[in-house]
């Protein structure tokens, strides 16, 4: 809580005047006395040299803020590390984003400077130079920030009034920066901040001199539209990051080379997933046979979760008109995420970008009681989102997804117990039946901007009403969680329950939303038992999200060594010779009756080829036949993770694996 008045205590200054005081309050509720006009670096010396050292910058009342900053009131303050969270980390590599574009000026004066901000690793910068930046450019642009960082640069920051600031960027013939100056609103705030012979027009914060910098690291080279628009200039990215010490580049190398052995794009390949292609499209995936196996496993699996949960499901068109999502709000709030109108005769028809409108007109179709609900509907529905052809990638972000999508038809009474159900039923699939560990997820609620009037429904008094109910269920049942602004659906808040992935990122899948803004919208009723018409509530949720989205997820989580029952080949059966194949096509028939997936290898190779391979497939049982184990009647069992289990009969193996 920010103090409301001043603390002031006078002490002698020498024979001259008198030292004014301020209290601060620091992150662990401690209370310290400085003098008014401090700057903050001169707070974390007096905390302690260490913190001063490794500081990055600070939060004063929750505004981001350079240590340069001069503190003149009470306040709260924070002093951000690059170990202690990723403020920290930020700062340091955005003071590294512009090391990098002072070595590429040195380089080329004729490079043109766009934009650089920190990203949740590391950094980037945008140039517009003439000739693409190949791999020896790097080479040369990190041995020029080495030299920079040596040299121990101060770094300044100074502000200039708009028409000034448009004179120096016009002066330097930074015309980016000039269109970036022009886009800032009227009595906006333009700083710049200077390092040696080089300037950049930059909000911060950053740190006090190039030399905090200890170790860097060019990673790729990409190309970026201005803007983000592709009717733009393309201009050249360098990605890039940053450390406190070398040894934490290394680390990071072998983090990049875990997830590029990961990457569900590359096993998918290898294994035979999916595929695309260009005459189909970017963001549209073909899943190939064993692809399309374990989709359909997962479908079916989430579809008889929802059955025994008393969900029905429905098939809905991908198409309707445009004033269907006129009345769901869609049009108004999220329209530049369609696809473009298809004119027919006298409609106007989109490519539906959620089913939610769809389930409303359901639930609308017919008279409904109090005794009816709560009603469930659940669809696998194929959604379309107009992305970028450079924001798609892999299954993870498509333009056509299959959602594993359900809508809740509530009453108010309802809501607490329905949400906990869908919340253990996450805890179900994620922890019980995949493995995942608990300590793993992450619950955020997401809440409106309230300053956002464009991208949220217009309703006060139902966001609070919505808001803080998710907030009291939370709290009920015992669940950490954080908020965030800015991060709820158009028409409500949500619970987005995120997962730590093996490669340590947060993703979220799972989602469970409150609405009462489309119920409104749709003039959704129910007769109470008063007899009276009453307004239900929706929950919106998705368990899997997009099959698509879970797939990639899954295939990076296991390194595609995926769980026996999602397995497209759960086992393959090896003969070692063609005398051997009548006996491996018996087994396979007697496993196939068991509902398992069986392939014979009938090739003509040797059987340490064939084990190999199938390694190689990922498959998570192989199981030998040769002249010991048809006289014997068994198998030789071979599993992908424990390697020779030994011999053993095909009843005592299905009682293994069934």
């Amino acid at each position: 809580m920010i103090l409301c008045h001043r603390s002031v205590f006078f002490y002698l200054y020498g024979r001259k005047g008198f030292l004014i005081m301020i209290k601060v309050i620091l992150k662990d509720a401690s209370v310290i006395e400085v003098e008014e006009g401090i700057q903050i670096i001169d707070v974390a010396k007096k905390i302690s040299e260490g913190l001063a050292r490794q500081a990055t910058c600070a939060s004063v009342n929750d505004k981001i803020v350079d240590l340069r900053y001069v503190l003149d009131e009470d306040c709260n303050l924070v002093i951000h590390t690059f170990e202690s969270d990723l403020e920290g980390k930020k700062a340091y590599w955005h003071t590294t984003s512009h090391i990098m574009a002072q070595a590429v000026k040195r380089i080329n004066p004729n490079a043109k400077l766009a934009i650089g901000p920190a990203i949740d690793e590391g950094f980037y910068y945008d140039f517009d130079i003439e000739n693409h930046f190949s791999d020896e450019d790097k080479e040369k642009i990190e041995a020029e920030m080495k030299k920079i960082i040596k040299e121990d640069l101060p770094i300044e920051r100074f502000t200039l009034p708009r028409d000034e600031a448009i004179k120096l960027m016009e002066e330097k013939n930074e015309q980016y920066k000039v269109e970036l100056i022009k886009d800032l609103p009227e009595g906006e705030e333009i700083s710049f901040y200077k390092q040696g012979e080089f300037t950049d027009l930059c909000a911060g914060p950053h740190l006090m001199s190039t030399g905090k910098i200890k170790a860097v690291k060019l990673l790729n080279l990409a190309g970026a539209y201005w803007k983000g628009n592709e009717k733009n200039k393309m201009l050249q990215r360098v990605y890039a990051i940053s450390f406190p010490k070398a040894s934490q580049v290394e680390e990071y190398m072998q983090v990049l080379e875990d997830r590029q052995a990961r990457d569900h794009r590359k096993i998918g390949k290898d294994l035979k997933l999916f595929m695309t292609h260009p005459l189909v499209g970017a963001g549209l995936p073909m899943y190939l046979p064993d692809g399309a196996t374990i989709r359909r496993v997962l479908e079916r699996y989430i579809q008889d979760k929802e059955l025994e949960l008393g969900y029905s499901h429905v098939y809905t068109p991908s198409l309707a008109t445009t004033n269907l999502y006129k009345i769901s709000g869609h049009w108004d709030h999220y329209k530049d995420d369609m696809f473009p109108i298809m004119k027919m005769e006298n409609e106007e028809l989109v490519l539906r970008p959620m089913n939610c409108p769809h389930h409303m007109l359901i639930y609308k179709s017919e008279m409904r009681s109090y005794r009816d609900l709560p009603i469930k509907i659940g669809e696998l529905a194929h959604d379309f989102r107009y992305e970028n052809s450079g924001a798609v990638c892999g299954l993870e972000r498509v333009r056509q997804m299959c959602q594993n999508d359900a809508h809740l038809f509530v009453r108010p009474d309802q809501i607490k117990e329905e949400v906990g159900k869908v919340i253990n039923l996450i805890f179900e699939v994620y922890i019980k039946d995949f493995g995942f560990s608990r300590e793993n997820f992450k619950f955020r609620l997401s809440l409106r901007d309230k300053e956002n009037k464009e991208k949220y429904i217009d309703n006060d008094e139902m966001w609070n009403t919505a808001e803080e109910q998710l907030r009291q269920i939370l709290k009920e049942l015992n669940i950490e969680f954080y908020e965030a602004k800015g991060e709820a659906a158009f028409y409500g808040p949500k619970i987005d329950i995120q997962i730590q992935t093996a490669l340590g990122h947060d993703v979220t899948i799972p989602t469970c939303q409150l609405d009462f803004a489309l119920p409104e919208r749709f003039e959704l009723e129910y007769i109470g038992e008063d007899g009276e018409a009453h307004r239900p509530v929706v929950i919106h949720r998705a368990i899997l999200g997009s099959s698509d989205r879970f797939i990639s997820f899954l295939i990076e989580e296991t390194k595609g060594n995926l769980p026996f029952w999602v397995c497209p080949k759960q086992i393959k059966i090896l003969p070692i010779a063609d005398r051997h194949i009548d006996y491996a096509n018996k087994i396979k028939e007697q496993l196939q009756k068991q509902k398992l997936r069986v392939e014979v290898d009938s090739r003509s190779e040797k059987i340490g080829y064939k084990i190999r391979e199938a390694q190689l497939q990922k498959i998570p049982y192989m199981l030998i036949v040769g002249d010991k184990e048809l006289e014997s009647n068994t198998v030789g069992v071979r599993s992908r993770t424990d390697g020779d289990i030994g011999a053993m009969s095909v009843e005592e193996f299905i009682g293994k694996v069934c």
